[in-house]
């Protein structure tokens, strides 16, 4: 273990940390209206008043688990909060049984309604965090409320926003990998915040696991398929049904880890690290370096055009498996897949002049042009996370070596 080099990566991450935070505090705080702005562009500037629902709750959660790690600091609650009234102002569709929009305008105004439960995710995750802060109950019956309201959904509730399907379900109908991946981690949110429910949440963080390797994990194909039918059977006749998000993968891999060692379940370690070494190697651009953001199983042509370019957040979830698979296995190779990533987010991501890291880069590296720091699905969540996370978790590695 290169002792030193871990010391010097720490300071960085804080020192980024620190320019991350204060980059959304000064630029993407509605002081008028409420809740955060996140379509901004590299030095911050707004370049669409629209605002994200999931970006509220997100943001919303950030700021709380912030104090959560570091401390309560005013301008932290205040960020939080501000988002937390925001949501409950304006963000939940009266007429859709507590369903939440994904989009409003900038004061308010619903925009845009969409199938996705995501929304009711990070809104349950943000009060959680909260009241895990504050102790204020109002915001423990609203996440609890939520996190109900997602796994209802996710069981097959009507949706009460009269919303169906994507597809006709007489043709095709199936499950998505990022349903039980998220109530995992929201799961282990509340759980943290609210033990007096711990039991409910140990049962269905269990199930979720359950279903995401008997469903979506693939042995024999080396990946994780994103989209599966309803008994998990793989669908390669067509391109949704070959999509691997090595990211998304990566990601599912710490909040596999996470539970591990929250269960004492240590035989998930290994088959979380084999759902990494699979991600990683056939997701790693040995060209130009960092992660493609789409693959196909069967290296055919994917879908979306965006699948060789290079966003943020994959990196962010590499970082963070990385070292816990270190930390876990004890093998260098996690530690070397940590340091190169983070070289490769030095050297392209991050932005020291203005704070924060570019979203979204062309295949090459290079910011798409012209840059933006922020977007209707990037906003205050992923970065700080990583940061807040791997500084601990380098702390950790530190102490036990």
């Amino acid at each position: 273990m290169e002792r030193e080099k871990l010391i010097e990566a720490r300071q960085w991450i804080r020192e980024e940390l620190d320019r991350c935070a204060d980059f959304w505090l000064r630029n993407g705080l509605d002081r008028e209206h409420g809740g955060v702005y996140t379509c901004l562009d590299r030095e911050g500037k707004i370049f669409s008043t629209d605002k994200s629902v999931w970006m509220q709750g997100r943001c919303g959660w950030t700021f709380a688990w912030l104090c959560h790690l570091y401390g309560p600091r005013p301008e932290w609650l205040e960020a939080s909060k501000s988002c937390l009234d925001f949501m409950e102002k304006y963000c939940i569709n009266p007429k859709a049984a507590g369903r939440m929009y994904f989009t409003v305008t900038a004061e308010g105004k619903p925009l845009r309604q969409r199938r996705y439960y995501f929304s009711e995710a990070f809104y349950a995750m943000a009060n959680a965090e909260y009241y895990g802060v504050t102790g204020d109950k109002a915001c423990l019956e609203r996440a609890r409320r939520a996190y109900e309201l997602y796994w209802d959904l996710s069981r097959g509730m009507p949706d009460p926003t009269g919303l169906g399907p994507k597809t006709e379900p007489e043709t095709r109908t199936g499950r998505a990998f990022g349903t039980p991946m998220i109530y995992l981690n929201v799961t282990a949110v509340l759980r943290r915040c609210d033990p007096e429910r711990a039991a409910l949440y140990d049962r269905r963080a269990e199930q979720c696991v359950e279903e995401i390797f008997r469903y979506h994990v693939k042995p024999e194909l080396k990946c994780v398929l994103e989209n599966v039918g309803p008994e998990g059977e793989a669908r390669l006749y067509y391109t949704e049904g070959r999509t691997v998000n090595p990211g998304h993968d990566i990601e599912g891999v710490w909040f596999l880890l996470d539970y591990a060692k929250r269960t004492g379940r240590t035989e998930l370690v290994e088959k979380a690290a084999q759902i990494f070494d699979w991600a990683i190697e056939a997701g790693w651009d040995k060209e130009y370096g960092g992660l493609l953001y789409f693959i196909d199983a069967l290296g055919r042509p994917p879908e979306a055009y965006e699948h060789d370019m290079k966003l943020w957040w994959p990196h962010n979830e590499i970082v963070i498996s990385s070292l816990m698979l270190y930390r876990d296995t004890g093998e260098e190779k996690y530690l070397d897949w940590f340091f190169r990533t983070l070289d490769y987010c030095k050297a392209h991501f991050s932005d020291p002049a203005y704070g924060e890291w570019y979203g979204y880069l062309r295949r090459d590296g290079k910011p798409t042009e012209p840059p933006c720091k922020g977007s209707t699905f990037k906003g205050p969540f992923h970065l700080p996370r990583m940061l807040g996370m791997a500084d601990g978790l380098i702390g950790e590695i530190l102490d036990e070596k």
